[in-house]
């Protein structure tokens, strides 16, 4: 005991002389503050270390101290620890070593939830409900998702035997080479019209530029493409320079589409496209939602203000901040917010003000900050509020309750039971919907299930009624009462109400069984009005020229 607290004072004394010369090199002049509270901290782990009564993890006191240097500046600078490398890695580059397939826990076991189409678990012929009972010999039960996916992942070109039991009750037992994965950034390409090409494109992340460069090739050499519609609806962003290079795909070369502004000589940067364009008279929509963010805020901005697309859906999340990572040795990263973004027009769209988050105020920018900028035709864009579509439209409605089912696991136990029953079904991605029987099932297998879901009717009675009687209104609070007693809000009655979305989400998982992400991207497209607005759109060519050159947009916070 004595030995290693020495060795560890000895380490911190060493630490702290390190810290010492650091702040007389690089510290300036007025920095004495930095270089007292370093001296602070470090004294802190000392004692904290070597007197409290019980032992201490020293490795998690620093992950704690720097967890909590960050905490209160902003949701996107953040400490990452060793252990995280790898989904830093996954998040940056869509790629990781393993097998190739999401997981899901049911019960005492873990289950496939989706093989990525032709991945290693994929060509296994592992399918979404398999129970996986053994990995490498060891028994799988009692196991979680997160012991489950550390055991499947692994240096690529290594291997990992996987037994699972598939939904007929056989079992099998696969030898599975693991390789790179790499989740494709652009899941589908396809065609919504005729002559208009539809493109969704999830995340920016390493190879993206590729992926849909080559997907309009492919629809461009299938047939005339005369529109496309590029969907980047919840795509949260990611790399910068991939976005760049998408915009050289549709601007013309040395086009300046981002720059970005910080307090350090090296967070001043102006990005231009550095290659002629492919598609320079591809006409254009961008559909974009309140998910967009980053990335594709930059890709769909600069197509605004250059006057290349018409974007259309709801007003886009607005992140205008740059993130780099620095090294901080032993394989930890500092991921720090260094910059603004500013799109071709001026602007930077951030919606929030960070820049006081340590009192506690971090706010909306107010409408009184909110600037009028110009396209390249002299269109009204707006700063301070994330991109204003050209053609606003109403988000889709989503049922919580739909959503409640599905993440209870019910909505997968049923398509499980679906394909027991159907073992041999082929079914048309694009028009597959559950008939009225199947639906019957459905509320049959629900009968006994416990689903944890309160109406927004019944929780405003409840407010309601608890102000009701808080302000001795009576009265009131009976009527409230036998409001809330006439309200139907079981689950039985919530399937009948909510029927069409409930459906959907079946049909959903369905679907992916048969066609994977990709096949539940198309079947989705069917009944997709922002889609169909779209196609609208680019088959006006008069309407289409009218919104690019001459319609202005509307200031951001304005109702």
């Amino acid at each position: 005991m004595t030995i290693k607290n020495n060795r560890f004072r000895y380490a911190l004394a060493a630490m702290a002389g390190a810290v010492a010369v650091m702040i007389f090199v690089f510290a300036k002049p007025n920095d004495f503050g930095l270089g007292r509270n370093m001296e602070i901290v470090i004294n802190m782990m000392r004692e904290l270390s070597l007197s409290y009564v019980d032992p201490i993890d020293s490795d998690r006191l620093a992950e704690r101290a720097a967890d909590g240097m960050v905490d209160d500046l902003d949701p996107y600078t953040e400490y990452i620890p060793e252990k995280r490398m790898s989904e830093f890695e996954l998040l940056t580059t869509g790629k990781y070593g393993g097998i190739g397939s999401l997981i899901r826990q049911k019960e005492d076991y873990v289950r496939i939830a989706q093989p990525y189409q032709n991945s290693p678990a994929d060509r296994a012929g592992l399918k979404i409900g398999d129970q996986i009972i053994a990995i490498d010999g060891k028994d799988a039960k009692g196991l979680t998702t997160e012991q489950v996916s550390s055991m499947l992942k692994g240096e690529p070109g290594s291997k990992v035997q996987v037994t699972v039991k598939h939904l007929d009750g056989t079992q099998q037992t696969a030898t599975i080479r693991r390789e790179r994965i790499a989740i494709p950034g652009v899941p589908y390409a396809g065609w919504v019209a005729n002559g208009i090409g539809y493109i969704r494109h999830s995340d920016f992340t390493e190879g993206c530029y590729e992926e849909l460069r080559n997907a309009i090739e492919r629809l461009r050499g299938e047939h005339a493409l005369q529109g496309l519609i590029l969907d980047y609806r919840s795509n949260g962003g990611g790399i910068l320079q991939e976005a760049v290079k998408i915009l050289s795909l549709f601007v013309p070369k040395a086009t300046e589409v981002v720059s970005t502004k910080g307090r350090t000589e090296e967070s001043r940067q102006s990005f231009s496209t550095d290659a002629d364009p492919a598609f320079p008279d591809l006409p254009l929509v961008v559909l974009i939602n309140g998910n967009s963010a980053s990335a594709s805020e930059i890709v769909a901005g600069a197509l605004q203000d250059l006057d290349r697309a018409v974007l259309l859906g709801q007003r886009s999340f607005g992140k205008g901040l740059v993130q780099s990572t620095r090294s901080l040795g032993y394989n930890a990263m500092l991921k720090l917010t260094t910059a603004k973004y500013y799109i071709p027009s001026g602007r930077c769209i951030q919606a929030v003000d960070y820049s006081h988050s340590q009192e506690g105020s971090v706010r909306s920018i107010p409408d009184s900050l909110i600037s009028e900028f110009k396209t390249r035709a002299g269109r009204k864009v707006y700063d301070g509020g994330g991109i204003m579509p050209d053609i606003c439209t109403d988000p889709e409605y989503i049922s919580r309750f739909a959503v409640t089912l599905y993440a209870l696991g019910f909505i997968e136990d049923f398509g499980d039971d679906y394909m027991r029953r159907h073992p041999q079904q082929q079914i048309n991605l694009r028009t597959f919907s559950i008939t009225d029987a199947d639906y019957a099932d459905f509320m049959a297998f629900m009968k006994d299930k416990k689903v944890s879901y309160e109406s927004d009717t019944r929780r405003a009675l409840r407010s309601l009624k608890k102000a009701a009687k808080d302000d001795r209104f009576g009265e009131l609070s009976k009527r409230f009462e036998a409001l809330e007693a006439e309200l139907k809000d079981d689950t039985q009655t919530n399937l009948v109400t909510y029927r069409k979305e409930v459906m959907k989400t079946i049909n959903d998982d369905i679907v992916l069984r048969y066609g994977y992400s990709a096949g539940m991207i198309e079947h989705s497209l069917k009944e997709d009005a922002e889609v169909a607005e779209a196609v609208k759109v680019l088959r006006d060519t008069t309407e289409y020229r009218r919104i690019i050159t001459r319609q202005d947009t509307r200031r951001p916070n304005k109702k």
